[in-house]
């Protein structure tokens, strides 16, 4: 038998351990898609998707992304005409976040700030300025994960129901903060 020179025995060997592990990966495959044998079991045969009973759901509305994000940047319009430098969030009603503006100069704690708020607001359905008294009757409020109980979040209703919050965090006091989040509910009217 002929000598292989070094190359040609590396060549060898990789060829046949690509054809090694492609013929154990293609076993795996195939087993994991295949069921198991056996008498016992039994596969149902697939049929059409079952209706649920009239009255058994629900339905939510939802803010769509351009109308989150007019509202996000009604909002940091307004804080930016009085030169504050805030970071805006908008989620919907499961406390989601739909958007994020991060205005210029905001600070880092602004991020998570705005959107706690815009949380808060939603969970309970009232301006997080009204819940911070709350907190005088109830303090371990704040001990609910990801609320915030400072003023700068507002609710977004429709029909009276919660659907979205908007959450202001950066301008030197919530009040402010509250100011700018209105500003961004407000553009939704229009």
């Amino acid at each position: 038998m002929k000598n292989l020179s070094r190359r040609a025995r590396i060549t060898t060997g990789a060829a046949a351990l690509a054809v090694v592990g492609a013929a154990a990966f293609g076993t795996v495959s195939a087993n994991a898609s295949a069921p198991a044998a056996g008498p016992a079991q039994s596969v149902p045969a697939a049929g059409p998707a079952q209706s649920v009973a009239q009255g058994a759901t629900t339905t939510s509305t939802h803010l769509t992304i351009d109308a989150a994000t007019r509202a996000a940047r009604a909002a940091l319009d307004a804080a930016e005409a009085e030169h504050q430098r805030v970071t805006v969030a908008v989620v919907d009603r499961n406390g989601n976040t739909i958007v994020t503006l991060r205005g210029d100069g905001a600070g880092p704690q602004s991020y998570e700030s705005a959107e706690r708020k815009a949380f808060t607001a939603v969970s309970w359905n009232a301006p997080t300025s009204e819940l911070s008294g709350r907190l005088q009757q109830t303090p371990n409020l704040k001990d609910i994960p990801g609320t915030l109980f400072l003023g700068g979040g507002v609710p977004v209703t429709d029909r009276n129901a919660p659907i979205a919050g908007i959450g202001v965090a950066g301008a030197p006091s919530g009040t402010l903060d509250e100011k700018y989040a209105r500003a961004g509910a407000a553009a939704l009217d229009r």
